[in-house]
């Protein structure tokens, strides 16, 4: 993604930065940066130790990990439900077209 960039171009992306936010502003911004960072990789940790947890927990509750059966089951009394249109022959239409 970053392959093509070479010390100019990140210089000129750093000089950017800094007429934007402000030399006074960047400490803090970095600051924000990096809590924030913190919060996400201790959400996404927190995420897959749930996630192992959670798999092994729905295996022996012996409930059904799979809903698609039942998805399907919907989708199929739906379809049979709604009547399917007639088909309609062009040569005995009752509207002729201009």
């Amino acid at each position: 993604m970053f392959a093509g960039l070479t010390g100019w171009h990140l210089l000129i992306i750093l000089a950017v930065i800094l007429l934007l936010f402000g030399a006074p502003k960047l400490p803090a911004l970095a600051k924000s940066i990096g809590q924030s960072m913190r919060i996400f990789k201790g959400e996404v940790d927190e995420l897959k130790k749930d996630g192992k947890d959670g798999k092994s927990d729905q295996a022996t509750d012996g409930t059904p990990t799979n809903t698609t059966t039942q998805n399907t089951a919907v989708q199929n009394t739906a379809a049979q439900s709604t009547p399917a249109p007639t088909p309609v022959d062009p040569s005995t239409e009752s509207n002729p077209k201009s």
